[in-house]
C-alpha cells in the first residue's frame, strides 16, 4: 500500500488555530495506574511517552474535576490547583515527543464506586440506579451543587491550560455525569435541567460555555475544546438516535474543535430511528455537514480500514486497543509495513510494549474477543 501521500498522514487544523500534524489521534483510555492522590505515576509516564509523538494528538484517559467524581481507582485528578505540576509532567511527556496533548475532563456521576467518594454520597442527575452500579441508589444534585460542578469543569479546564495542554476534551459519553444529565433513564428531575430534551442537554452545554469562556480568558495560544459523546442507550427509556441529531445540531453550532463519537464498532448501526441501515456514524456526520470536525473510533485495525472510514469524510481516526498493542502502528503504516493485530500475554511483551500493571492485569482479565491475543503466558 503506498502511503505517501496517504490523506491520513495530512496536517489538519482546528478553528482554535492548534494544528496537529496528521490525522491520526490516540484515544482516551483507563490505564488505572495514577497515585492515590490522583497524581500521574512514574509508569504511566512511560506509558504515554511510549505512544507519542506519532500520533497527531493523545487524548489522556480522563481526569475528574471533582472529588465526587472520581469513577475509577488509579485516575488522574484534575481537582485541585497542587496537582497542576503532576499535570505538566504528563502535557511535557507528550509534547516532547511531537504529539498534541489533550486532557480528557470528567465527573462519573452514578458510575462511581461509592468507596471513591467522600462520605459515599454518589451524586448523579436523578436518584435513578444504574444498570452497572444497581446497589449504589445516587442522591440527585442540588441546584446549587451542579452550578458549582459547571465550575469545577471550568477550574479544570484553566489548570489544563497553566499544565501546558494543548487543549481538553469534554468527557460526555459512556454513561457518566453529563449523559445521566442528558439521558430520560438518569435524569428524572422537573426542573431546569431535566424533563424535556431541551433541559436535558442544559447542564452539557453550561459547561461547553463555561469552558470555552475560561479557555478564552486565560489561554495565550491556540487551545481546542472537544466533547465526546455516546450516540444510544441500550436502556427504555434512554437516549435515541434523534435525541443525539438534536444534541449534536446544537453542539456543532457551539463552535467547538470537534466532536467524537464513543463506538465499540465504527459501522455499527442504530438501535432506534428511522434509518436503520445506515451506520451510526454516517449519519451523525451528515447531520454535522462539516460544521465541526468528527472523530472516528471503533475497532479500527489497519491502515486500510483507517482510510476507509477517513474517505467517508470522517476526518480524524482514533485507535485505542490498536496502539496498547503496536505503538508504532503510524511509523509503521507510514512505511507500509505489516502492523501487529494480535497481543501476546507474556511478561516480555508487557515490557517492551511499556503497560502498566494494573493495565495488563485488566487486560490480562479482559472477556474473550475484547483483545485479539495471539499467546498466553
Amino acid at each position: 500500500m503506498n502511503l505517501m501521500y496517504n490523506p491520513l498522514f495530512q496536517p489538519l487544523t482546528f478553528r482554535s488555530g492548534l494544528q496537529v500534524h496528521n490525522r491520526i489521534v490516540m484515544a482516551p483510555m483507563t490505564n488505572w495506574s495514577s497515585l492515590p492522590d490522583g497524581s500521574v505515576s512514574d509508569e504511566e509516564l512511560r506509558y504515554y511517552e511510549r505512544r507519542s509523538g506519532q500520533v497527531g494528538m493523545v487524548i489522556t484517559a480522563c481526569a475528574y474535576v471533582t472529588p465526587n467524581g472520581k469513577g475509577f481507582h488509579g485516575e488522574i485528578a484534575a481537582d485541585r490547583d497542587e496537582l497542576i505540576p503532576s499535570l505538566q509532567q504528563l502535557a511535557s511527556a507528550i509534547k516532547a515527543k511531537g504529539s498534541k496533548a489533550i486532557l480528557q475532563i470528567y465527573h462519573g456521576g452514578r458510575e462511581c464506586p461509592a468507596e471513591l467518594v467522600p462520605e459515599r454520597d454518589v451524586v448523579s442527575a436523578g436518584n435513578v440506579p444504574s444498570v452497572q452500579n444497581p446497589t449504589v441508589i445516587p442522591r440527585a444534585l442540588t441546584r446549587t451543587e451542579i452550578v458549582s460542578i459547571i465550575k469545577d469543569f471550568g477550574e479544570a479546564t484553566r489548570r489544563a491550560i497553566e499544565a501546558g495542554y494543548d487543549g481538553v476534551e469534554i468527557h460526555g459519553a459512556n454513561r457518566y455525569l453529563f449523559q445521566q444529565f442528558f439521558s430520560p433513564h438518569a435524569n428524572n428531575r422537573d426542573d431546569q435541567w431535566g424533563g424535556s430534551l431541551t433541559k436535558r442537554m442544559a447542564f452539557p452545554l453550561a459547561v461547553v460555555d463555561e469552558v470555552k469562556r475560561v479557555v478564552a480568558e486565560h489561554s495565550k495560544g491556540a487551545f481546542a475544546v472537544g466533547f465526546r459523546f455516546s450516540p444510544e442507550e441500550a436502556e427504555s427509556p434512554g437516549i435515541k438516535m434523534s435525541d443525539t441529531l438534536e444534541f449534536v445540531d446544537v453542539l456543532a453550532a457551539r463552535e467547538l474543535d470537534y466532536l467524537h463519537i464513543s463506538l465499540m464498532d465504527i459501522w455499527s448501526h442504530p438501535r432506534s430511528g428511522n434509518d436503520l441501515n445506515r451506520p451510526r456514524i454516517e449519519i451523525i456526520n451528515n447531520k454535522i455537514n462539516g460544521r465541526v470536525p468528527l472523530i472516528g473510533v471503533g475497532a479500527i485495525r489497519t491502515a486500510e480500514e483507517a482510510l476507509k472510514v477517513f474517505e467517508t469524510g470522517i476526518p480524524l481516526i482514533a485507535l485505542g486497543r490498536e496502539l496498547i498493542i503496536d505503538p508504532d502502528w503510524v511509523q509503521k503504516t507510514q512505511d507500509g509495513q505489516e502492523v501487529d493485530i494480535t497481543l501476546s500475554l507474556t511478561k516480555e511483551a508487557q515490557k517492551a510494549l511499556v503497560i502498566p500493571d494494573p493495565m495488563w492485569k485488566t487486560i490480562v482479565n479482559s472477556p474473550p474477543g475484547w483483545f485479539p491475543i495471539s499467546e498466553y503466558k
